[in-house]
């Protein structure tokens, strides 16, 4: 089979290899699993650096989130057991963890629902605790897991204000269904979102940038407004002041969503139930804004590492032939 390696960190553009290795060899309690789209996760180009917290030996084949078929022909969601992750034909997976693939969505849209999708959920919800009426400001509402927590927001009755990097991306924004939409090159993100707000600020923060988003968070929280820190895609990770939450009276939640894997995993089929829901009723679809070949996968990689994309770009084998098969 066909599969991505990675035998040295680096740029993903620079690393990744394509190469024909042997179909995985499932370990106990794993399956086999055809990849028919794999999502790309920001993860998978800290992987090729080697600045993810998981480190697979190398060579690794990256892809952390896919839409696979069982040999029974069912559509499921699975996280690929490193080293073979999704980036290849077959990927190997635990067979404890697999979820039913909705049948509101295709395979593309499928692969980029569970990490982002769960992460928005369980920020919002099981961290967050996000009530009907409020506030929710989304930090790169653009993006992979922005626009997910924007539309679960939108889902839970919230007031969502986006913010982006760019007029393209705020238009985006836009038609994901922010209330307010703000660019942060362009416009004074403290001041836009006082004036959102009525001087009051937002009540729930969801950030998953860090650096300046993190500080402008931290000035337009709302009283008793939770502050969600989902990740550090500027690289920048900030040390917040906690006298300035004390006198503000607001909270600092961090998410790891891989954590309640292990600690309450009963969790993840009980927020997978709801994402189907959702997903069934029209709430919730992820933004897949390109789908590209298995043999395009390290320049879409690397355009996801650089922040280049909206939405989820996302990795379809036998994509190309399908279309050269339809255009003939």
């Amino acid at each position: 089979m066909q599969a991505w390696q990675v035998h040295e960190n680096g740029e993903p553009s620079e690393v990744m290899r394509l190469e024909e290795v042997a179909r995985p060899e499932p370990g106990e309690g794993q399956v086999l699993l055809k990849v028919r789209a794999a999502n790309i996760n920001f993860p998978d180009a800290l992987l090729c650096r080697g600045q993810y917290q998981v480190r697979p030996p190398l060579p690794f084949t990256p892809g952390v989130e896919i839409c696979g078929e069982t040999e029974d022909g069912r559509r499921v969601i699975a996280n690929p057991a490193l080293p073979f992750g999704g980036f290849a034909e077959y990927a190997v997976a635990d067979a404890r963890a697999l979820l039913p693939a909705p049948d509101a969505l295709d395979d593309a849209e499928t692969a980029a629902l569970h990490i982002g999708y769960q992460t928005g959920w369980f920020g919002l919800h099981q961290r967050a605790r996000l009530q009907e009426g409020e506030t929710l400001l989304v930090h790169a509402a653009a993006g992979g897991v922005g626009s997910a927590a924007v539309q679960l927001g939108k889902a839970a009755g919230a007031r969502v204000i986006g913010v982006v990097g760019g007029p393209d991306k705020a238009k985006v924004a836009q038609e994901l269904g922010c209330d307010v939409v703000i660019d942060r090159r362009s416009d004074d993100v403290i001041a836009a979102v006082k004036e959102a707000t009525g001087g009051r600020g937002a009540d729930v923060i969801y950030d998953p940038v860090g650096g300046d988003a993190y500080q402008q968070s931290a000035k337009t929280v709302a009283f008793e407004g939770r502050i969600v820190v989902v990740g550090f895609a500027s690289g920048s990770i900030p040390s917040p002041a906690l006298n300035h939450a004390l006198v503000k009276n607001y909270s600092i939640m961090g998410l790891h969503w891989g954590l309640y894997a292990q600690k309450n995993p009963k969790l993840i089929p009980h927020c997978h139930e709801k994402l189907t829901e959702l997903a069934a009723r029209g709430a919730i679809k992820p933004l897949v804004s390109d789908r590209v070949d298995l043999a395009d996968a390290p320049a879409a990689v690397q355009r996801v590492a650089d922040g280049v994309t909206t939405g989820r770009v996302v990795v379809v084998p036998g994509l190309n032939a399908r279309t050269e098969g339809a255009a003939a």
